[in-house]
């Protein structure tokens, strides 16, 4: 036989010995030799080895789990053994009832550990069916999402978790892990599936502006009813629903109600799809009108629980942003326009009753501004007051504007005379004012220019409209209410005017005689006192602006039938916040301006004088109500205004005292400031005398002349105190300084021709000492430091220095200037003796 006849028998012999395959008729029918069988047993040898090396490999492979099973083999075995034997043991001990006790107690333990034995492989068993179960069930869900049952798929996960949970193994067994693994990814493949299907059924089309709401799809086996299912076992109900509302906000509703666009789109249904479309009117009407057609589309298709859902998420927003850029927008400012605001209120109305039958919560906002429209309107008007003061101020304090004051007193005949003389008063030809007539009595009324009031006298600044003052700074510094007899009290314009002395005369005697009634009725008489002053264009704005709201506040009283009627009493206080708003914020704009202050001062005076002027009229109207003529309450607004005009006068007065003082050494002697030299000094003299006529320019153009002239005078008085001040705190006086004192007083005094009148003539007196008390103070001060110790007891025993220095104050004058000798000592003496002497002259 050739080779390859011998290697078939020899494959024929492998494959009948490994799959008994029986070899083909053509090689069982041959003749086989024996120099056939030897390539037939190399490959049966061949056969052997790879079988021999495939089964080692399997060995290998599973030499573990047969070795582990060998071993559960065996220890079956022993069980099953030791069983036996027990069993065996048993059977014999119960047929030999002599046994001992201690062998029942052996068979009592084995049959315990038996019965342990049992119960335990029950739980094994009773586990692997649960396993079994739970795997099974995963299963099933597998197959349904395959299948894109959605709601079956969560019903199986459902049973799948719970029978899970119920499998008395520790959570912490692979197996455990692993079913719970597998149920977790069954989760999520699910959830992948519900949301395709998902947005299938809700669709939000942000960039074309269109959204859609199916019921339900051919292509899909799940609805939208049946989706809520699925939302809550994910428990995703409330994040679908603001996702959603976002959407659609954007897409549609935002697009809608946003008022800064210029052009504003409408809403429209096409095709079972919501969207924007054509132009909308820029009303409220349209806007409910759009709003509705998406309130019930949604509401026809969404379920009541997705309604809900939505509404808690959409209402907060959707109504805020119709409060803020449309209805709050609608508010009038004021009566004209209230039919107009009670249509609004009226669709608000309309709308909210749709929102409710449609199944919507969540819009108590809107409601519960409806049901307030009249606070919504007080707050509306308040507001709107309030930042008109806020506007007006910011823009300034505009043209200035002169205005008069007009007051009508009972003046004596001193008083009068110096009113003409002042111009305060007209000057007339009449034989009561004329200057021949009083002047025999000249004499007698000499002394009644500066009268002392009584204690108890009435205010004479009333006509000013100014209160009484918060702080005693304000007492000192704002203008006062009892004129001094030695020299006006300081910082008050309204001594000029001489007002309320008369009630002081009259309150001095309360029952007259005849014959003093005849005396008083010849010494005084009416005088109609005029005086101009100029104001910002700030009160007229603010007086106009109280005016209407006051009118508006009494239209409302009694009108029962006006929806507005219960605002009232709010519109009634009203004017007290404007007032307020403008005395808080109008001290930061008028400051901006030069003289700001001085013109806050007049704004102020000039506010609370017209508001009384109101009040009176308003008392006196016979077309308002009783209840409206009650509910004005203005005089504490009033008396808060001349308060705060008291402030700001004496806020500006403090300032330019304390910068004058500063000009004129501040805390430091004028005269012995280290390094300065007579130059110095008096360019520092000359300075603080430039900014006086530097304010006195200024407030020559926004201050009564009798304000003027207390303010001004003020200021003099100022340098004239400070500069007596410091001379007389010196250690000594000098010729050649006391010259030098005397020059920097004359530059001083020659402030006296801001006090005289434009055309006066070159011997006309000015007015400075009647509005600064040092000022003759000053003067006498130059004349002492001018003279010798005889002129100085001249001035002392025959003129008028008594009347400004005291007994010390010149003998320390004499002790700076003079030499201490016999003549000195006796002059002094002289003086001392004599402290009074111009007393029964």
């Amino acid at each position: 036989m050739s080779g390859s006849e011998a290697g078939q028998i020899g494959h024929a012999l492998v494959e009948f010995s490994l799959h008994g395959i029986f070899p083909e008729e053509d090689i069982s029918s041959r003749q086989i030799s024996g120099r056939d069988l030897a390539p037939a047993l190399e490959s049966l040898a061949a056969a052997k080895t790879k079988l021999e090396s495939d089964i080692h490999k399997i060995n290998e492979e599973t030499a573990p789990d047969v070795n582990q099973w060998i071993t559960n083999a065996k220890s079956l075995e022993n069980d099953i053994n030791r069983s036996r034997s027990w069993a065996n043991d048993i059977v014999r001990r119960s047929q030999a009832p002599d046994v001992s006790g201690k062998t029942i107690q052996e068979a009592e333990a084995k049959v315990e550990f038996l019965e342990r034995e049992v119960e335990y492989n029950q739980q094994v068993h009773h586990a692997l069916r649960s396993i079994k179960h739970v795997n099974e069930l995963l299963d099933q869900v597998e197959q349904a999402r395959e299948e894109r049952r959605i709601l079956d798929s969560l019903h199986l996960l459902e049973k799948s978790w719970t029978a899970l949970d119920a499998i008395p193994i520790s959570k912490s067994c692979r197996v455990m892990k692993l079913l719970d693994l597998r149920a977790f990814e069954l989760k999520s493949a699910v959830h992948d599936v519900f949301d395709h299907v998902w947005n299938s059924l809700v669709r939000v089309d942000k960039e074309n502006g269109r959204t859609a709401v199916f019921q339900s799809r051919e292509d899909e086996q799940m609805n939208l009813a049946d989706a809520v299912v699925g939302l809550k076992a994910y428990k995703e109900l409330d994040q679908r629903m603001s996702l959603f509302w976002h959407g659609i906000d954007e897409a549609i509703i935002s697009p809608r109600t946003k008022t800064e666009n210029p052009e504003i789109p409408g809403i429209q249904i096409e095709d079972s799809y919501l969207t924007l479309g054509g132009s909308a009117e820029k009303t409220i009407n349209s806007l409910f009108s759009d709003l509705d057609k998406v309130m019930i589309y949604l509401s026809d298709r969404l379920p009541e629980e997705l309604v809900y859902s939505l509404s808690n998420v959409m209402m907060p927003d959707l109504i805020s942003r119709i409060i803020g850029s449309w209805l709050d927008t609608a508010v009038p400012t004021s009566l004209k326009e209230m039919e107009e605001f009670q249509k609004v209120t009226e669709a608000v109305k309309a709308f909210c009753s749709r929102l409710q039958n449609l199944k919507f919560s969540g819009f108590q906002e809107l409601q519960e501004w409806v049901d307030d429209a009249p606070r919504v309107w007080l707050s509306k008007c308040r507001e709107t007051a309030l930042d008109s003061v806020r506007s007006k101020l910011s823009q300034g304090l505009g043209q200035p504007k002169e205005v008069e004051r007009v007051e009508t007193q009972t003046v004596s005949r001193s008083e009068g005379r110096e009113l003409v003389a002042n111009g305060a008063a007209p000057q007339v030809d009449d034989d009561d004012w004329g200057a021949a007539a009083w002047g025999d009595e000249e004499a007698d009324t000499k002394d009644d220019s500066n009268p002392k009031p009584d204690t108890n006298e009435d205010d004479g600044t009333d006509a000013w409209g100014w209160g009484d003052d918060d702080t005693a700074d304000e007492q000192r510094s704002a203008p006062s209410e009892q004129p001094q007899a030695e020299a006006p009290a300081e910082d008050d314009p309204t001594e000029a005017w001489g007002w309320g002395e008369e009630d002081a005369t009259e309150a001095t005697s309360e029952e007259p005689s005849a014959n003093a009634t005849s005396t008083a009725n010849r010494h005084t008489r009416e005088l109609t006192l005029k005086e101009t002053y100029n104001i910002s264009s700030m009160p007229e704005p603010v007086l106009a602006l109280v005016s209407a709201i006051l009118e508006d506040a009494a239209s409302l009283v009694g009108s029962d039938g006006n929806p507005m009627a219960t605002a009232s009493a709010g519109l009634f206080s009203l004017p007290t916040l404007v007032l307020a708003m403008f005395r808080a914020v109008s001290p930061y704009y008028y400051t901006l301006n030069t003289g700001g202050n001085m013109f806050l001062y007049n704004d102020a005076t000039y506010l609370s004088e017209r508001l009384s002027d109101l009040t009176k009229d308003w008392k006196a109207r016979e077309d308002l109500t009783p209840r409206a003529i009650a509910m004005l309450r203005l005089d504490n607004d009033i008396k808060a205004l001349q308060s705060f005009a008291a402030r700001a006068y004496a806020s500006e007065m403090s300032t330019q005292r304390t910068i004058l003082r500063d000009l004129l050494g501040g805390s430091q002697n004028l005269l012995q400031q280290d390094g300065l030299g007579t130059e110095d000094l008096e360019a520092q003299v000359d300075n603080a005398a430039r900014h006086v006529r530097a304010l006195a320019a200024t407030w020559s153009m926004i201050l009564a002349k009798s304000a003027w002239s207390q303010a001004v005078g003020s200021l003099v008085d100022t340098l004239a105190s400070k500069l007596v001040a410091d001379v007389m705190d010196l250690a000594g006086i000098g010729q050649d300084e006391a010259y030098n004192i005397a020059s920097l007083i004359a530059r001083i005094t020659e402030l006296d021709d801001l006090f005289l009148p434009p055309d006066a003539p070159k011997d006309a007196v000015p007015a400075t000492a009647e509005y600064a008390a040092s000022w003759l103070r000053l003067k006498y001060l130059s004349e002492v430091l001018q003279s010798n110790l005889q002129d100085v007891r001249y001035l002392w025993m025959e003129s008028e220095l008594s009347l400004y220095f005291t007994v010390e104050e010149v003998v320390e004058l004499i002790g700076l200037s003079f030499v201490d000798n016999a003549r000195t000592r006796e002059v002094v003496k002289e003086i001392e003796a004599h402290p009074r002497p111009l007393e029964g002259r």
